[in-house]
């Protein structure tokens, strides 16, 4: 059984206030881990200088958007 999979038995078996208390729990934690997804993002957000960036963005460019029509 997989772990959502026996969340959801216990939860079947908490009276509703129980419930409505689960749910407050469930709901803050997807609040924060959206908070903490944005702040890697923040804190990730200009880590490269303009020339990195540029550097970077031009070897993407040259290396990784070809379609090679024989892999399809």
């Amino acid at each position: 059984m997989s772990t959502l999979e026996m969340i959801v038995v216990e939860l079947k078996t908490l009276p509703p206030p129980k419930l409505e208390e689960a749910a407050a729990l469930i709901h803050g934690l997807r609040v924060s881990a959206r908070a903490e997804r944005l702040e890697a993002l923040r804190r990730s957000a200009s880590i490269l200088s303009e020339a990195d960036g540029a550097e970077l963005e031009r070897i993407i460019e040259e290396n990784c958007e070809r379609i090679d029509p024989r892999e399809w």
